[in-house]
């Protein structure tokens, strides 16, 4: 048992939370900024935004399983994961760049432009992310040890959406001196490069320690969709899936209209930096905390009181005066300390159905299983996100002026009232999930029993 269950250094730790600082500031500016930026700078309509945000994403459905599929094939000198990580950090941090460029085209041009260039990103997205997921499977064999690595990825990830959120308006308002087409693309340069530098110190303090034992000649033969599709037998892996769909719809909708609900709802743009920014401190506060927390409390139980707090704090919305600017900042606070509590757990438990679905299918399918799970990560994302963007448009939203009444009911529906819909479908299918951390240690005892 001993030489089954690896602990890992506080390097290596430190090493892997580094990927998502990387992914993290890429993913926190598309879910924090990019749907004000297309709606109020680039100059798309909220309702073609938000077909952009799903479309594109509708695309992975086809690019994350070929990628899972991919990388477990995979193998190298280093790995079947980190190649990925050291040979697409930098293409990732000019795309992101690309992103935010406001061309001089027409309409037409622009929209084009825009899809393009969010689809490329995206794309290398996937092709780096899934890599980087599986990788945290690899690591560590022990469910506890994976708990705390999320926990290590997951305080760094949000450490990250503290530097966007505090740093990008400030930055924007720098390079463009009151011109936002300049300065995204500019603040994005420092930023991109910030992610790239993230990635390849990923890559040097990592290292895979579990090894994939598919045969090789399955390895050749088998349809990588094939794969994918026996995920669906993995009935603990549906529930992760289901519940990372409706959670990152949550986190979608709601990052995508917060600039708006600062700015219209609270009336005060100005209070966007801080209202981010101390909303990812409580983030950080919260992925630290479940690495504390998970050591008395078992993760599941610990998931479903999170949630329970994430649906009070939410209804909160409801009752506060727009005007209460301390309470709403509070209530944000301890809204997203919540879910961070949440985040590490979902990802720790992914990496448990893999062990799960070796028992249950036969085969051990790392990176196709995050790439699953990254799909619906995405898909949600992108339902979210477009959801704020239809949100907008059928309550008639008009960037750059004051709002009614009945878009400032819009605002709050997107940034409140879906979020609690998102959370009490999470409540109920977590009921579902049987994989505690007895169970799986169980399971890894038989599957080393069999070897």
């Amino acid at each position: 048992m001993d030489t089954f269950i690896n602990k890992l250094s506080i390097k290596e730790k430190l090493g892997y939370g580094l990927g998502d600082t990387a992914s993290n500031i890429v993913f926190q500016m598309v879910a924090n900024f990019m749907l004000i930026f297309y709606t109020d700078v680039y100059g798309l309509s909220a309702a073609a935004a938000g077909t952009l945000l799903l479309s594109v994403r509708l695309f992975d459905g086809f690019t994350d399983p070929i990628m899972g599929g991919i990388a477990d094939r995979t193998r190298t000198r280093w790995g079947s994961y980190r190649p990925y990580i050291l040979f697409l950090a930098v293409p990732y941090g000019v795309l992101a760049c690309l992103a935010f460029i406001t061309p001089d085209f027409d309409s037409t041009g622009k929209l084009i432009y825009a899809y393009v260039t969010y689809g490329l990103l995206m794309t290398c997205y996937t092709a780096i992310n899934i890599p980087y997921g599986a990788l945290g499977g690899v690591m560590a064999s022990d469910p506890k040890e994976r708990t705390s690595l999320q926990s290590f990825r997951f305080a760094m990830a949000m450490a990250a959406l503290v530097v966007i959120v505090w740093a990008i308006p400030r930055l924007v308002e720098y390079f463009g001196q009151g011109d936002d087409a300049v300065g995204y693309p500019l603040a994005m340069i420092f930023m991109g490069s910030l992610a790239a530098v993230c990635f390849l110190l990923c890559f040097a303090m990592t290292k895979e320690t579990l090894t994939n034992e598919t045969d090789k000649h399955e390895r050749s033969t088998q349809s990588i969709f094939k794969d994918f599709f026996q995920l669906f037998k993995n009935d603990q892996w549906l529930v992760i899936a289901i519940i990372s769909l409706a959670t990152l719809i949550l986190i979608g909708i709601r990052a995508s209209v917060a600039p708006h609900y600062i700015k219209y709802y609270i009336g005060d743009e100005e209070l966007l930096s801080n209202f981010l920014t101390l909303a990812a401190v409580g983030s950080v506060l919260g992925a630290i905390s479940t690495n504390f927390l998970s050591k008395f409390i078992e993760k599941k139980i610990l998931f479903q009181v999170a949630l329970v707090v994430v649906i009070i704090s939410h209804s909160l919305f409801y009752v506060i005066d727009s005007d209460q600017i301390a309470l709403i900042f509070v209530t944000y606070f301890i809204a997203n300390f919540a879910h961070m509590i949440i985040t590490p757990i979902m990802f720790s438990m992914v990496a448990d159905t893999v062990d799960y679905g070796v028992e249950k299918i036969g085969k051990r399918l790392t990176a196709i299983t995050f790439s699953g799970h990254l799909l619906a990560i995405k898909f949600g994302f992108a339902i979210g996100g477009a959801l704020a963007g239809w949100i907008l448009s059928a309550y008639d939203y008009i960037p750059n002026e004051v709002q009614t009444e009945h878009t400032l009911s819009g605002i709050l529906l997107a940034f409140a009232g879906i979020p609690i819909i998102c959370t009490v479908v999470c409540l109920v299918v977590i009921s579902k999930y049987r994989l505690t951390e007895l169970e799986v240690k169980k399971i890894q005892l038989n599957l080393a029993e069999v070897k």
